[in-house]
Formats: structure tokens, sequence, C-alpha cells
């Protein structure tokens, strides 16, 4: 085996997932995993560059940082990518109206987003709101439009917390998949487009990152499709 050197040879940037590496959310805030805040921290010492790329649709980046600065993290808002601005850039490109299915405390990423006589569905972990009714009405959307437009922010299928494992918002994506005949478009991890969009933030080419995370398919096989490296950690989903 190649020494860990070797492997990393050449890296000048890393892409941090959030959840299950660095804590696990819950009540009270959620707890950081063991080593994770002093590991951002010599990450930064380091002088490598250092990007956090989640997959979190249930939270603004606001509250997320937020949340993780009170558990001691080194963290800013405009050092994260996460799908929901980005889902707010592909909308105003392309001139479309979502009807949201979300979580209330993400709603404030779509505030200057037209909502009237929506033309497209975008769907996030929605947590409670992912009631019959809610799912019927996404479903009822996209089949009066000609040209049904679902979004997805990830296409995760669980996620760890502090209490146990969490259905994520890949299985409702599939269920709008199945019923309206239509294939989501995903904005958020694995989607090679927003790994693309994190490391033009952070200013580094794909072969000059690694990429670590707790999905083998969204964090590691998601970025090694994008050149970069990967490394999976056995905390968070990690089985």
């Amino acid at each position: 085996m190649a020494a860990w050197g070797e492997r990393l040879a050449g890296v000048r940037g890393v892409l941090l997932d959030i959840s299950g590496v660095l804590y696990d959310s819950g009540e009270g805030g959620g707890k950081p995993i063991a080593g994770s805040v002093e590991a951002v921290a010599r990450l930064k010492r380091s002088g490598l560059k250092v990007r956090f790329c989640t997959n979190e649709s249930q939270k603004s980046r606001r509250l997320l940082v937020g949340e993780l600065r009170r558990l001691g993290f080194d963290i800013h808002e405009g050092e994260v990518t996460a799908p929901p601005p980005a889902a707010c850039q592909v909308l105003t490109e392309r001139g479309l109206r979502p009807h949201l299915l979300v979580h209330d405390e993400v709603r404030s990423e779509f505030d200057q987003i037209d909502t009237s006589n929506p033309n497209c569905v975008v769907i996030a972990d929605a947590g409670d709101s992912f009631s019959y009714q809610n799912m019927n009405k996404a479903f009822q959307v996209l089949m009066g439009l000609d040209k049904p437009v679902l979004i997805s922010l990830g296409k995760g299928r669980y996620y760890k917390v502090t209490s146990g494992l969490m259905l994520d918002v890949g299985g409702y994506m599939k269920a709008l998949e199945y019923a309206c005949g239509v294939e989501a478009e995903v904005v958020g991890k694995p989607s090679p487009e927003f790994f693309k969009s994190a490391l033009q933030e952070m200013g580094v080419e794909a072969c000059q990152a690694v990429m670590i995370g707790d999905d083998i398919v969204g964090d590691v096989g998601g970025a090694q499709r994008c050149g970069m490296r990967a490394l999976q950690v056995r905390t968070g989903k990690f089985r």
C-alpha cells in the first residue's frame, strides 16, 4: 500500500462533509464527533484550502453555521457549499417558479424566488412536512405541467442524528419520480455540477482536492467521478 503522503501528494484543498463527519445533528444543537473540532482547526492551520460541502437541506446556511459555531467549529457561511443556494441559482437562470416541498427552516433561502403559478417542484429533506397531503400536492403540480420539472436537493437514502438513523429525501424523490413518470434533477451531492461549484469556490482543480465524507455513494463516489480523491470516515452513516 502506498504511504498516505504519496496518496495525498499534490492536494491543495479539502472538501469536508458536515453531517456524520463533523457532527451528528439532533436536539439541543447536536453533538460534535470526537476530534472533529480540532481536526478542522488543524486543517485550517495547515495552509490547505478548506471548504464545507454538505447536502443539508433542513436548515438554512445561516442556521447550520450558527449551530456549528456554538459547538466550537471555525466555520463561516461563505465557506459552505449547500443545495438551497445552488438550487436558487438554477431556478433563476431557467426562469422556474417552484412549488416548495421543503422544511420550514430552509424556506428563507428561497425568499427572493418567485413561487407564484409554479412550473416546477423543488423537494428537500422536509422532515415532518412529508405528509400525504404535501406529497400529493407536489404530485398534482407535476402532473398538471406539460413538461414537469422535479428538482431534488440531494438524493440521500438516510443520515444519522444523535437519536439514530433518519430517512432522507431520496425515498420521497423516488416516489414522485415513479408516480409522475419523471426523472429528478439532483442539486447537491453526488451531482458533478455541485462538486465543480465547490471546487471553483475553493479555487483548486479536481486533481488537487480530496473529499472527506461518510457516504460511499454521495461523497466518495461522487467526488471520484469528478476526478477528486476521496476518503470515507467510519462515523455517521458508515456501515
